[in-house]
């Protein structure tokens, strides 16, 4: 648990720091004369971006207690992991396209190309509806290969932790939609500041998916075996 300790510790420490960086010991309303400009686009307050960062690093926390759970729980004796779905390295090399295409979009946007950001823009979702398409086939063969959730802790956290992963992604394709069709309508510094917000949003989906195959394949078992030596 000290470990445990430590690492929570680590993640208040960096949560403070980026606070303090982004001015919370400010008392602006106490300065006199003319309000010192906030940090962000057009000199707004990017509200958004702190958001979107406090969100991620909750879904980190989230996370990383899940990943910590399996490494210990699958040294149990009724440990079973079961024959993973091949579908599942199709759907990372989806996730990983919608993640360069979203990358592409967001350098397009910023060049004001706006035919380059629209067709970016479409790739990103169609890859990535295509990654959650291919973990619904994964989860179909699972259950008729009669490997079922309540018949195995190995199952039932290969479950848990391709779902958890899908929900966030699901959340990320509700904003790409709006996105993609403001992308139709307007174009500009907002639009641009958007699709920022995405392809981070993207690229945290796609390392933590990377994450969670490498625990589910068996690369990373000797990662935790470090680990559960640490926290025994």
């Amino acid at each position: 648990m000290s470990v445990m300790g430590i690492y929570f510790l680590l993640v208040a420490s960096i949560a403070v720091w980026w606070l303090w960086r982004e001015g919370v010991t400010e008392s602006p309303w106490l300065q006199e004369g003319e309000a010192p400009a906030w940090r962000g686009v057009s000199g707004r307050p990017m509200a958004a971006k702190a958001g979107l960062t406090i969100l991620l690093a909750v879904a980190l926390c989230l996370f990383s207690l899940m990943s910590a759970a399996f490494l210990m729980r699958m040294e149990a004796t009724d440990w079973r992991s079961p024959p993973l779905p091949t579908i599942l390295w199709f759907n990372t090399a989806a996730l990983v396209i919608s993640d360069l295409a979203l990358a592409l979009a967001s350098l397009h946007a910023h060049n004001r190309s706006s035919l380059r950001v629209k067709r970016a823009l479409v790739v990103a979702g169609v890859a990535s509806l295509a990654f959650l398409s291919g973990q619904l086939w994964a989860w179909r063969e699972m259950v008729i290969g009669g490997f079922y959730a309540a018949q195995n802790p190995a199952n039932a956290f290969f479950f848990l932790l391709t779902g958890a992963h899908a929900a966030h992604l699901i959340g990320g394709l509700v904003v790409l939609a709006r996105v993609t069709a403001q992308a139709w309508r307007q174009d500009g510094e907002a639009l641009a500041a958007r699709i920022d917000l995405c392809a981070i949003y993207w690229r945290f989906l796609l390392v933590i998916w990377l994450l969670l195959f490498a625990l589910l394949v068996g690369w990373a078992d000797n990662l935790g075996a470090i680990c559960r030596r640490l926290l025994s």
